[in-house]
Order: structure tokens, then sequence, then C-alpha cells
């Protein structure tokens, strides 16, 4: 029996240069819009918080990133329109290719992917180093071209370990086995990749399971955090404007008709033109309207008004 719960998820602390972000802008819910995506640059829009807590440990010098809580600044360049924004944050992703699939000169049972570093995006080369991408995850894209569908839809492997190795040619007395096999050498530009699942199964011992194949195109991702979508509406009002209406201070000057609604500040939110519309024939009132004023008279301040 248990003596106590032990949790299990803990707050991410992914850096920005590890995330996407995404968004998609509709005008409204009745129109899909544009179906194309935009990319923002993660470290102006993800801006990470000094943890607070090192304080108590006197530690008042550099930066403790606070583990799941991040500041979302939106460009007002992109956010500029009403209408619903959907932000999709989600681990970056490396695209490149396997180069061979082989297995380790010393231990033949050992099967892996190998990468090309010249493949990889300058920024992201240092992920490779050795053991550095262990728990990424590895997706693939469909060698057949004709097929509908570019990517293999819910199928992945995650990378259990990854060395620098080096090509080299063995005399086999198998002919059907692969003469090229590989050893571990720092100074190599090729990754030796070991993922999971690669072994077989007792069902069929001798079927490997499918792990990839020279030439074909790969996503690597971190799977530092699940990836969150949030939907943003960019509105004309909110909350607080509309209760400038209902319950801010307001007046109407009876000598020009000048309406004048203030905010919970008593500084002029909005003016409107009140008048009649009357018939021209009998003088009869027909209608009362509000219209709304373009040029704000600032001498219907609150504070003027009030101090009469």
């Amino acid at each position: 029996m248990s003596s106590g719960i032990y949790g299990i998820n803990r707050p991410a602390d992914v850096s920005p240069e590890d995330c996407e972000v995404w968004v998609h802008y509709t005008p409204s819910r009745d129109s899909i819009g544009n179906a194309t995506v935009s990319l923002l640059d993660p470290t102006q829009v993800l801006l990470q918080i000094d943890n607070p807590n090192k304080i108590q440990s006197n530690v008042t010098t550099g930066f403790e990133v606070f583990g799941g809580m991040y500041t979302l600044r939106l460009p007002v360049a992109q956010f500029n329109q009403r209408g619903i924004y959907t932000i999709m944050i989600k681990p970056v992703e490396i695209r490149t290719r396997i180069v061979d699939c082989g297995v380790l000169s010393a231990f033949p049972d050992i099967k892996g992917i190998l990468i090309d570093l010249a493949d990889i995006p300058p920024q992201y080369v240092n992920k490779f180093e050795n053991n550095n991408l262990i728990g990424y995850r590895i997706e693939y894209l469909n060698t057949n071209t004709n097929v509908a569908d570019v990517k293999i839809r819910n199928f992945f492997k995650v990378v259990t370990s990854n060395n620098r190795a080096e090509p080299v040619n063995q005399n086999l007395t198998n002919t059907n086995q692969k003469a090229i096999r590989y050893n571990f050498n720092d100074n190599s530009t090729l990754v030796f990749c070991t993922v999971s699942p690669s072994s077989t199964t007792n069902v069929k011992p001798n079927v490997l399971p499918f792990i990839g194949q020279p030439n074909q195109e790969i996503i690597i991702t971190n799977t530092y955090f699940n990836p969150l979508m949030i939907e943003i509406e960019m509105v004309e009002h909110d909350i607080e404007t509309l209760a400038y209406g209902l319950f801010g201070n307001q007046t109407k000057s009876l000598e020009d008709g000048i309406y004048t609604i203030y905010n919970f500040n008593n500084d002029i939110y909005k003016q409107y033109n009140l008048y009649e519309i009357k018939d021209q024939f009998t003088g009869e009132p027909l209608f009362e309207v509000r219209e709304e004023r373009n040029n704000i008279d600032f001498t219907k301040t609150f504070d003027n008004i009030t101090n009469f």
C-alpha cells in the first residue's frame, strides 16, 4: 500500500527558442477567413518571468525561470483588427532527412537512424550533441508522393539516445547483411539515434518495427510541453467600456443637446447630439435622435459642469 501521493506533473520551463507561435485570423465566427497562418517571433511574444522564490534563498543575481508562467505580448502590428485570433504555441519543428538506417559495429542488435548535421539548420545543431535528443519525438513524412497526406498520421518514435558516429566497412560472411556499420566518433558529422519502440515482439521475433528509411523526410520536435491553443477575440467594447454607459457619470446639455458619457475617471468617453425630427407641416415631433459626435466638445468635462 502506498504511504503517500506523488505528483507527476511539473510546470514547463521551456525556452522561447524551443517554441513556435502561430496565429490565424478570421473576421467573425461566420467567416473562415484566410486559411493561411502566420509565424510570430517567440522571443518577442513569450516573455519569461524571474522566479520570485529565489529571494528567499538570498539569491538576487542571475535569472531563474518561473516554470509554467509566461507573459503573452501580442504585437500591435499583427493584432490590429476586430475579429478572432487563434494562437497556437507548440514545440519547434526541426525538419531534416534520414541519411541511413543501420546498426552499430560493436552491437549489431542495436539499430538506429543516421542524421547528417549538414542538413540541420545552424540554430539547432547544438541540440544534436551527444544525448541531447533524448525524449524528442520523430514523425515521418510519406515517401509516396502520390498519397493525399504527406505526413504519416498518428505515427511517431521517441529518441532514446543519440551519439555522433562514423561509418565503417566490415567484411561479413552473411551476404544478406549490410557491410556498412557505425562506430561512435565525436568528431563525425553523422548522428546515430536509437528510437523506441525498435525491438521485435514475441509474436513476430523476425520482424523489426519500422523506424524509417534512407532519404525519408522527418520532423523532430521536443516534448518539453504540450501544445497550447488560445483564442483571442478583439472587440470594440469590453465589459468595462459597456459599464461606462450603465454606471458611469453622464450629463446632458439642455442648451445645445450634447449628451456626454464619462469613464470611471470622469474623462469624456463618448459624446452624442440629442435632437428631435418634426413634421415640416404640422410641427409634430416624429423622432428622437441620438447621433454620435465626431468633434468632442471639451468644455463639457465633468469637473467644469459640476463646478458651476
